[in-house]
């Protein structure tokens, strides 16, 4: 696993999808989500066990959603965002490149 990435997990489809260093900070800076700190572990269930929906107007962004009864502030559901892409290694192999780009805590009803 590349050094910069805080860990990979798979989804329900198979997919690999990965967490770098970079993004987690973004997601817990305290102007963006600091109340995700605590939840990283429920972060990794949400990508493997979550429910997924594509984006209707960019194919490549699923958001990924999974219920938890212990959130901040009467939230409900921690949901990630992840982007789909591919890219080119040094062999010009054509390789994933599914990361996630930011994630929060949500209430739904």
């Amino acid at each position: 696993m590349p050094e910069d990435f805080r860990w990979i997990e798979t989804d329900r489809a198979g997919n690999e999808i990965s967490l770098s260093e970079e993004r987690w900070q973004h997601i817990v800076d305290p102007m963006n989500h600091p109340e995700m700190l605590d939840f990283e572990n429920g972060l990794r269930e949400t990508i493997r066990l979550g429910r997924r929906k594509q984006e209707m107007f960019d194919p490549q962004k699923y958001r990924y959603s999974r219920a938890f009864e212990n959130l901040i502030s009467k939230n409900t559901h921690i949901v990630a965002v992840v982007v789909f892409r591919l890219v080119e290694n040094d062999k010009g192999e054509i390789l994933p490149n599914n990361f996630i780009v930011t994630a929060y805590q949500k209430k739904v009803w």
